[in-house]
Formats: structure tokens, C-alpha cells, sequence
């Protein structure tokens, strides 16, 4: 583990605790990891489908070597605690806990469907109840996800029960990615103790960061928001390149010497 991971972890730790929620941006590179940085950010979370849409692939198609390489590559470039996007938490949550804390990640998130199939709640519950146990004693925040909204099961009573079960399982933080509105944000928020995390997408988006407070949320995660974002201004750039040829976005684009600096150049 790296030499400060336990004051990052403790750094964390205290965000949740805080008043005030606090935004998580999701880098997918290390150069994203440096920019969010420089912004001003308290932490970072990595993104499974910016990484996957990085590498020219689907979401979900990379495995755990290649996300928690990604994860170490992200951690080095910051000072900022990490957590990290593990999907359905692979063929070992515990192991892949372990492994996830060994590369200096002081948290995250293991979700509880398969291939875009929600598990049974058992089959759920034990994976969690596993990757929390690996978790105690390490300087790691586990999130458990309820994935029902994301995979066409919008049963918002359902997705409470399965975080209020992962929350008995020992997960330190709850998350429901797109909750339809900010009723079911509240309902989410009410019914658990342990921080929530809000994805923002969907209703969520139109929320300010207060708003999403007052709701309950204590932790504003982008997911992959930014890396579409970032593939969005590359297409608009190229469409009026191919069909206008003209050249606005590239004279409007972030100074090189800027971005080379802020990487570390001159």
C-alpha cells in the first residue's frame, strides 16, 4: 500500500461525514486524473465505461487486471483519495477487494448485476457481505450499488430493500445510479443510514449540488458524464471539420501549453 493511503483513507472517510456533499468527478486517465486534480476537486472515482470506451471497447468488457491498472495509473497521478469503479465486484469480490486496496484505491464500488441482469438479492447480499468483509481492517470505503433503475427494473421498493440489505452486509456507502426523480433521490436517502452516493444523470442532472443535498445525497458522482462529454466535443469538432471544414472547436480547444504544464511539462 502506498505510504499515505491511510491518511487519504481518513480523508475519505471524512467527507462522508461531512455537512455539505461533495462532488466526485470520474476521471478515466491519468491526464484526466491531473486536470480534475488541478481543479480543485477533494476526491476522485474512476469510471469502468470511460475506460471501456477508451480502450474501444463496450462497457464491461474490461476485465480486473485492466481496470485496477487503470486505477493504480490514476492513483499516481494525484494526491487525492481514489475509488474505483469495480463492477459486479468479478469472480472474487473479497479477492478483488484485496487487490483493489493493494494499488493504493481507498475505496469502491462492487454493483449487483451481472452482464445487465440484476442478481438475487442473495446471490447480491453474500457478494457484498464478502468484499466487506475483505474491506475491515483495510483503508478501504466499500459502496454497494442496486442496479435495477440501470437495467430496466424500475421497482424503487425493491432497490431500497437491496440497499438496506447491503447496508446489514456491511457496505459503508449506498448507491442507486438513475433514480428516476428526486422523490425517489429523497425516498432512497430517508431509508438508510449510511451515506448515498447520486449519480448525476437524468432528473439528478438538473439538480444543483444544494438541492441534491437537501434530498439527503452525500456524495455527487459524474460516472462516465465527463468522458462523454470529452467524446461529444470530439465529435461535434469532427463533424464541421468533415462537413463545414471549419476549424472553431480546434482554435477554441484548451492552450497546449497549458495542458503541457499542468502535466507536468514546461
Amino acid at each position: 500500500m502506498v505510504a499515505d493511503q491511510h491518511s487519504k483513507h481518513l480523508a475519505f472517510k471524512a467527507l462522508h461525514e461531512a455537512d455539505e456533499p461533495f462532488v466526485i468527478p470520474n476521471p478515466w486517465d491519468a491526464g484526466t486524473a491531473r486536470l480534475l486534480t488541478a481543479l480543485g476537486f477533494p476526491a476522485l472515482a474512476t469510471t469502468s465505461a470511460g475506460l471501456a470506451f477508451a480502450r474501444g471497447v463496450p462497457d464491461g468488457a474490461c476485465g480486473l487486471d485492466d481496470t485496477l491498472a487503470n486505477a493504480a495509473e490514476i492513483v499516481a497521478a494525484t494526491d487525492l483519495p481514489v475509488t474505483a469503479d469495480l463492477g459486479d465486484g468479478f469472480d472474487d469480490p473479497a479477492e478483488t477487494v484485496r487487490r483493489a486496496a493493494a494499488v493504493g484505491l481507498v475505496g469502491g464500488s462492487v454493483e449487483d448485476a451481472r452482464h445487465g441482469e440484476v442478481l438475487p438479492v442473495d446471490v447480491a447480499v453474500e457478494r457484498v457481505a464478502a468484499a466487506a468483509e475483505a474491506a475491515k481492517g483495510l483503508p478501504f470505503l466499500l459502496t454497494a450499488r442496486a442496479e435495477n433503475f440501470l437495467c430496466g427494473r424500475p421497482d424503487l421498493d425493491d432497490t431500497i430493500a437491496r440497499l438496506k440489505a447491503y447496508e446489514q452486509a456491511g457496505a459503508d456507502v449506498l448507491y442507486a445510479p438513475a433514480l428516476p426523480d428526486a422523490d425517489a433521490i429523497a425516498a432512497v436517502c430517508q431509508a438508510v443510514d449510511k451515506p448515498v452516493n447520486v449519480l448525476v444523470a437524468g432528473a439528478a442532472a438538473q439538480l444543483t449540488l444544494a438541492e441534491l443535498g437537501r434530498l439527503g445525497a452525500r456524495r455527487i458522482s459524474t460516472g462516465s458524464g465527463l468522458a462523454r462529454a470529452a467524446l461529444g466535443a470530439v465529435t461535434e469538432a469532427a463533424t464541421r471539420m468533415r462537413d463545414a471544414g471549419t476549424f472553431e472547436a480546434i482554435a477554441a480547444a484548451q492552450p497546449y501549453g497549458d495542458l503541457n504544464r499542468l502535466m507536468g511539462g514546461r
